[in-house]
C-alpha cells in the first residue's frame, strides 16, 4: 500500500519536474539563419515561430527556390540551436536524466 503511495507521489513529482522544465524551455529564444544570413527565424523553446525575417532581395518571383531552401534551413539551424539547449538543460538536471533511463 505504502509503496504504492510512493509511486503515486514519485510520478507526480515527475510530472512537475516535466512541466517546470517546459515552462524553462519556452523562456528561451534562438535565431535560425538560412540564406547566409539573409533569412532569419526566432523560435522559442517550444519549438514555436515568433518572427521571421527576409531580406528583400529574395522577395522577386526568380528568388522563389532560393528563398523556399533559406526559410528550410533557417527553421533547421534554429531547431538544431534549441535542441542543444534543452540537452544541455535536462543534462545539468540529474534526476530529470535518470527519469529518462539515461
Amino acid at each position: 500500500m505504502f509503496n504504492k503511495l510512493k509511486q503515486i507521489k514519485d510520478m507526480v513529482d515527475k510530472a512537475k519536474q516535466f512541466k517546470d522544465l517546459k515552462a524553462e524551455l519556452e523562456k528561451e529564444h534562438v535565431e535560425g539563419a538560412g540564406g547566409s544570413g539573409k533569412v532569419k527565424i526566432k523560435l522559442n523553446g517550444a519549438q514555436q515561430i515568433l518572427s521571421i525575417d527576409i531580406d528583400p532581395s529574395f522577395l522577386t518571383p526568380d528568388q522563389k527556390s532560393k528563398l523556399e531552401s533559406a526559410v528550410k534551413d533557417a527553421f533547421e539551424d534554429g531547431n538544431k540551436k534549441m535542441q542543444k539547449i534543452m540537452m544541455s538543460k535536462m543534462t545539468a538536471n540529474p534526476e530529470m536524466m535518470k527519469m529518462l533511463g539515461q
